[in-house]
């Protein structure tokens, strides 16, 4: 019997001094105050547990786990929920649940049973709730909408996490480290970095994974379905997502976007890898020498250096890579795909950076300069290989005969001297080249081209370097100077068959 009830809502209570305290919920009314914060509480025994936030007491302690609490009330909840923890436990894994239904929708993942099937795609699910929300999919009504970015959704809860990307609230905190999150599922997850926890397991190849997103993308690698095609390029992708993720290359768009640089982003973890090269952050180590890095994907590769794993081959030449991207792009030059055009003249290229870097030719941008003679380069790269004019600095050596080089490539083709290899073969007379440049003057031969006219005479010549060695001879300039005797040369091979008469090496064809 609950004989006493509240006139605003009509819930009704067994004593008069719960009905008054109720009311205070419609009135406001608050009789005692916090001295420290000012926060109105409708109970004197409140106040007095609200304080110990204050003061950080917790006088009730529970002995079997060692938690300790502000107040009654919450160690006595503790204390129930302990003494009448998880009652039902799963037979197969051993996990406990306070509710038979819990138990109950847990062991249908060590069953695969799913009672629960899509009216509309015939889908099946474990939960009821998930068949809910699924559903809802092929539901057009969305009738929550964000007064910030008009962004419409589905349920009222999905809007309020939402808006929490304008807010920038973060209520779900890690107890280890300190860092925040917008949703709880992401603190959970996140926490499996503290413990080491690895609850989802690949079916098919046993490999474990902290997330559950992470075991589904992974899983589907298992499966050759490729659903969602582009209709630009013809790739195929196994998700929705993925595909929208895809597409922005085509379209250029780049919705992430640094608040600190004004840079932009396909994808919003770049954006967040990126953002760490601002505040200095490097949360991934390597256990094996200690080197940190900005992204997860930066550590992972940097270990394959340590095991000198290459877990991606080429089925076509059997050649190895330690990353999937890279296997990737090395196919292309197999099958000759060239997916990226330049839009100014349509020349295609393999990956997209080489678009970005062929279309500053067009644009004339040249955003890297040279500190010591102020000359500019279109790419950060050929910067780098230009200042080692200056330093002197020789970082690529070769092993044979330990003569040291300013780029890698150099090297290769230096390399192929101690080896014979000549990998550019002409289609014309069977001559073969060790460097694929001497290759393409070579077959201007063939063809009787000669691009290159000295403004001076008129003369033209098959090269580049021909007609700059050429045109030295109306300046009289020798750039190449002998370090043993100072002679001076216009050409850098002059220069290397006269340094052999101060060695005593022979010259080899």
């Amino acid at each position: 019997m609950k004989p006493y009830r509240c006139t605003e809502c009509g819930k009704c209570f067994r004593y008069e001094k719960t009905l008054i305290e109720h009311n205070r919920t419609h009135t406001g009314l608050t009789l005692c105050q916090c001295s420290e914060c000012g926060k109105g509480l409708k109970r004197k025994e409140s106040v007095a547990c609200h304080q110990k936030f204050h003061t950080d007491e917790k006088p009730y302690n529970f002995s079997k786990c060692g938690q300790g609490f502000s107040g009654k009330d919450p160690y006595t909840a503790h204390e129930r929920a302990q003494i009448s923890k998880m009652p039902y436990q799963c037979s197969e894994s051993g996990k406990g649940f306070r509710t038979k239904q819990n138990c109950t929708i847990h062991q249908r993942k060590h069953t695969g049973e799913k009672p629960y099937q899509c009216t509309k795609c015939g889908k099946r699910f474990t939960e009821r709730r998930a068949l809910v929300f699924h559903y809802n999919t092929h539901i057009d009504e969305k009738p929550y909408e964000c007064l910030e970015c008009w962004t419409c959704f589905r349920t009222k809860k999905s809007l309020k996490v939402h808006q929490r990307i304008h807010t920038g609230e973060k209520p779900h905190q890690c107890s280890e480290c300190g860092k925040s999150f917008s949703v709880k599922g992401r603190l959970t997850d996140h926490e499996r970095l503290h413990t080491g926890e690895k609850p989802y397991q690949c079916p098919k190849c046993g490999k474990r994974f902290r997330e559950r997103r992470v075991l589904v993308f992974h899983y589907n690698t298992h499966i050759d379905e490729k659903p969602y095609e582009c209709m630009e390029c013809w790739t195929c992708f196994r998700t929705k997502k993925t595909l929208k993720v895809h597409q922005r290359i085509h379209t250029g768009e780049k919705p992430h976007q640094c608040s600190e640089c004004g840079k932009s982003f396909r994808v919003k973890g770049s954006l967040t890898d990126h953002q760490r090269v601002h505040t200095g952050e490097k949360p991934y180590q390597c256990s094996e020498c200690g080197k940190i890095f900005y992204s997860n994907a930066g550590l992972t590769s940097h270990q394959l250096t340590h095991t000198g794993e290459k877990p991606y081959p080429c089925s076509e030449c059997g050649k190895s890579f330690i990353s999937k991207a890279s296997l990737t792009l090395h196919q292309r030059t197999h099958t000759g795909e060239k997916p990226f055009q330049c839009s100014e003249c349509e020349k295609c290229f393999t990956q997209q950076a080489d678009v970005f870097m062929h279309q500053r030719i067009h644009t004339g941008e040249k955003p890297h300069q040279c500190s010591e003679c102020g000359k500019r380069f279109r790419a950060k790269g050929t910067l780098t290989v230009h200042e080692r004019m200056h330093t002197g600095v020789k970082p690529h050596q070769c092993s044979e005969c330990g003569k040291s080089f300013s780029r890698k490539g150099i090297l290769i083709e230096h390399q192929r001297t101690h080896t014979g290899e000549k990998p550019y073969p002409c289609t014309e007379c069977d001559k073969k080249f060790s460097v694929k440049k001497s290759l393409t003057d070579h077959q201007k031969i063939h063809t009787g081209e000669k691009p290159y006219q000295c403004i001076e005479c008129g003369k033209s010549f098959i090269s580049k370097r021909s007609l700059t060695d050429h045109e030295r001879t109306h300046t009289g300039e020798k750039p190449y100077q002998c370090c043993e005797c100072g002679k001076r040369f216009t050409e850098k091979r002059n220069l290397n068959v006269h340094e052999r008469k101060h060695t005593g090496e022979k010259h080899c064809q």
